[in-house]
Formats: C-alpha cells, sequence, structure tokens
C-alpha cells in the first residue's frame, strides 16, 4: 500500500498546504507539471510492458497477442457494460459542482468531499496503479497519482476548504482496499501463471493515460478496463 499511502497524503500536505498559505500554482507552473507528470505515466506504464514481456522472440510474440487481444475484448465488453458512460456521468456531476463553486454557489464540506473523492476514487490511476501496488509492489503510477492529486486539492481548495482535504480519507480506504485484494490473490495469480500478462496489460493502459494528459486523444478508459479480466483468461486459456 506504499503507493496509496502516498496517495492520501500527498492530498492532505497539499490541502493544508493550501489552506495555511493560500497560495496557487502559476499558469506556467501548471503547464510544466502536465509535460513532467504525462512523461512519467507514458515511462512508468511502458516500463511495466517491457518488465513483464520477455522470453525467446516467438513468446514474447505470443504475450504481446494476448495484451492486444485482451484489450480489443475488454473494449468491446466495455461498451456492452456502458462503463464510459458511467463514467462520464460521474464527471458531469463533478463538474457541475465545480461549476457551482466558482459561480460563487453556497457550498458545504459535503458538497466537496463528495465532488473531490468523486474525482480522485474514479480516475482511471486510481484502479490500475492500486491494482499494480497489490499485485507487484510497483507503486509508481500512484506517484504520479499522488502529484495529481496534489495539485487538484490545491485548486480546489478555495471553493471546497476542508471538504477537498478530507477527500484523502475514501481515497486511502478504496485504493487501499484494491491494493490488499490484489495482493492477497498475487501468489494464485502467479501459480497460475497469468500475472505477468495482467501487468502487461495494465502498464499499456496506465501508458494510455499519458495520452489523455497531453490532450492528444481522448481514450475511453473505462471501457478498457475488463482487458485486465480478459488478459488471464487468455493466458490461461493458451497456455
Amino acid at each position: 500500500m506504499n503507493g496509496t499511502l502516498l496517495n492520501a497524503s500527498a492530498i492532505l500536505v497539499f490541502g493544508l498546504f493550501t489552506l495555511i498559505t493560500r497560495q496557487q500554482l502559476s499558469g506556467r507552473m501548471q503547464v510544466w507539471f502536465k509535460i513532467v507528470l504525462g512523461t512519467f505515466t507514458a515511462f512508468f506504464g511502458l516500463r511495466l510492458v517491457w518488465d513483464s514481456v520477455n522470453g525467446p522472440p516467438l513468446l514474447v510474440a505470443k504475450q504481446l497477442l494476448i495484451v492486444v487481444t485482451a484489450l480489443i475484448l475488454g473494449r468491446l465488453t466495455g461498451r456492452r457494460l456502458r462503463l464510459q458512460k458511467l463514467s462520464n456521468a460521474l464527471g458531469r456531476f463533478a463538474r457541475d459542482g465545480i461549476e457551482r463553486a466558482a459561480e460563487g454557489g453556497p457550498t458545504r464540506f459535503g458538497d466537496g468531499f463528495n465532488i473531490c473523492a468523486a474525482l480522485f476514487c474514479a480516475a482511471p490511476l486510481a484502479l490500475l496503479g492500486a491494482l499494480q501496488d497489490g499485485l507487484s509492489g510497483y507503486y509508481h503510477p500512484l506517484v504520479v497519482k499522488s502529484l495529481m492529486d496534489g495539485l487538484a486539492t490545491m485548486a480546489f481548495v478555495p471553493a471546497f476548504r476542508w471538504g477537498a482535504v478530507a477527500s484523502a480519507v475514501p481515497v486511502l480506504a478504496w485504493q487501499g482496499t484494491l491494493a490488499l485484494l490484489a495482493h492477497a490473490a498475487a501468489p494464485w495469480l502467479a501459480h497460475l501463471g497469468v500475472l505477468a500478462s495482467i501487468n502487461a496489460t495494465g502498464g499499456l493502459l496506465i501508458s494510455f493515460v499519458a495520452l489523455l494528459i497531453f490532450e492528444v486523444a481522448r481514450v475511453e478508459m473505462a471501457d478498457y478496463l475488463p482487458s485486465l479480466l480478459w488478459a488471464p483468461l487468455l493466458t490461461w486459456l493458451w497456455r
């Protein structure tokens, strides 16, 4: 849970810092952080793929074919389950709350708490990072998310005050639960020989997040999440 603990701590530290000093990042600094965070997200995702895919050329080709097939089937499954539409609805709820706060509308502790918790817990890296943290101890994607959430908290504090800071609690609970469940399942998955395919698929999905950060392409990340279930299934069937 190293990454999850760091994530929750970043929300608390950045939020308290903003409450005390009332300082905000300049537009130039925000652009700089965006470039750095996007670059590291791509690097950590592709590094996980590199570490998970290995062996003779034919075995590597087989592993990559499984990952690509898992992504295709995952996307079809996600669209059937309307995962991206659910994610978009959650995003609209958060956006509407932020717009009301920006217009000077009344805000309560619960408003900021719910909005920030929804944004931080529903982010793609919340699921992907927590799973990788639990499965293999690869917490680096959550380091990136920690900075992203910390910077976002700085922007939310002027409107939501302590509600934004308190959102660290559901982040700790949600990502911590995912990490612990993944950690408990890791030995069984390794015994079946499917852990590497999950890591490779997760690493590729993490690298997709960089496209969203850089605003290069609008990747429907939620629809791809079932790929994490298809990858071990395909690996087990094609053993």
